[in-house]
């Protein structure tokens, strides 16, 4: 018998196991993962069976007075914890409001005006440019924008369904009526590829477990594929077929960032900063909010309303003394 063979897996490979029944992305499960490690490795390699709010309250502190952790960093560990007490052991964590939180300065979100965003397009290469046109014309988040299936871009209808959005939510947002027509070129050009692919014995794409259980054919099926895919083929870690990817994040981010700075654009833009440009637009055109707030899928109108800020002319409608 294999040395190996009817052993317990490890604590942290039951974790990932459990994350990937439901349908948790790699990049949440990995993250997760993480953070559940080092608060184990943090209280002596304890298992966390064996330790609780009090612990958790400790970590969390630690991260924000002697790690000097960003909030949204912090508030990533209490969310794996809370995963895993409450939903992978099956136990409630009482009140962890005397844990030290990480303090979140106030800053609103940087935008781009519309003839920014006119001049950092220009300096954009295709395919690059397309996606960012994607994230400020229809208010998609980076990876939102990267993981667009073909059979979720409804040119009839003038629409893309976002799947899986932030907090696992879907949602429909526009399809720009001036990108129909490059979009569908790039579509051609894409197709093409795929049936190179296919030619050859490739054209299979990542899709969640589940999905792959129910359509065991559908990793090789066109509507199935990515709007951007990678230029080259790669092998994914779990299942060992050679697929194709979408593009990678850092390859649009980079491309970003060096047309912001060829437009000699002084502000801290980002992928990011199209999408904030993109709801402060439709405000300033007299959008009403809640569209807005669910074209962007916000859970919140209150997270839209930070948008209302930093307008042209703000809503109180002021006028400088010196105009």
């Amino acid at each position: 018998m294999h040395e190996g063979a009817g052993r317990k897996p490890k604590f942290l490979d039951q974790l990932r196991s459990f994350m990937r029944a439901r349908r948790y992305s790699r990049r949440i499960e990995q993250a997760y993962v993480d953070w559940v490690r080092r608060f184990i490795l943090f209280h002596g390699k304890r298992h966390p069976r064996e330790l609780g709010e009090e612990q958790v309250m400790e970590f969390l502190s630690h991260l924000a007075v002697k790690r000097n952790v960003s909030p949204s960093t912090q508030n990533q560990a209490f969310c794996a914890l809370l995963f895993l007490y409450q939903q992978f052991l099956e136990r409630k964590l009482g009140r962890l409001d005397r844990a030290l939180r990480a303090s979140k300065p106030a800053r609103l979100p940087v935008v781009l005006s519309r003839e920014e965003v006119r001049a950092v397009l220009a300096h954009i290469r295709s395919p690059y440019r397309l996606m960012v046109e994607l994230i400020y014309g229809s208010g998609l988040r980076l990876l939102e924008c990267l993981r667009l299936r073909i059979k979720d871009v409804d040119f009839d209808y003038g629409r893309i369904t976002v799947r899986d959005g932030k907090g696992m939510k879907d949602r429909v947002t526009m399809l720009p009526g001036r990108l129909r027509r490059p979009l569908k070129e790039h579509l051609a050009l894409a197709m093409a590829v795929h049936e190179r692919d296919l030619q050859v014995g490739f054209g299979s794409v990542y899709l969640p477990q589940a999905l792959q259980r129910k359509y065991p054919n559908a990793h090789r099926s066109w509507m199935w594929q990515y709007v951007f895919p990678a230029a080259k083929r790669s092998v994914d870690p779990l299942s060992g077929r050679v697929l194709r990817h979408h593009v990678l994040e850092k390859n649009l981010q980079n491309a970003v960032t060096n047309a912001v700075r060829a437009a000699g654009i002084t502000k801290p833009a980002s992928c990011h900063t199209f999408r904030h440009s993109f709801a402060t637009h439709l405000l300033e055109d007299a959008y009403d909010i809640r569209t807005v707030q669910e074209l962007l899928g916000h859970k919140d109108v209150s997270t839209t309303m930070v948008y209302t800020h930093v307008l042209n002319k703000p809503g109180i409608g002021v006028k400088s003394p010196l105009d």
